[in-house]
């Protein structure tokens, strides 16, 4: 008796695959508003932060207690 070929699945559409994995990731949290979650211009040397060390701190506390993947904590935050 020969084994059941199993079919083969092949990601064509890259983008619309990852949007698909953000979207996974919905649900509704509520931060408070005084919350700074862009970083204060500094006049250090070499690339300015976008998020400030507390909002990273924030996302990655998410990615550990909902055990995600970074693609969908950034679904979550931007949601």
């Amino acid at each position: 008796m020969k084994k059941p070929t199993h079919k083969i699945y092949r990601t064509t559409n890259w983008p619309a695959y990852n949007r698909a994995l953000i979207n996974r990731g919905n649900i509704a949290i509520w931060f408070d508003p005084k919350t700074q979650w862009y970083a204060l211009t500094s006049s250090k040397q070499g690339r300015s932060q976008t998020y400030s060390d507390i909002a990273i701190q924030c996302c990655l506390m998410i990615k550990s207690l909902f055990r995600l993947t970074l693609r969908m904590v950034t679904g979550f935050v931007q949601s």
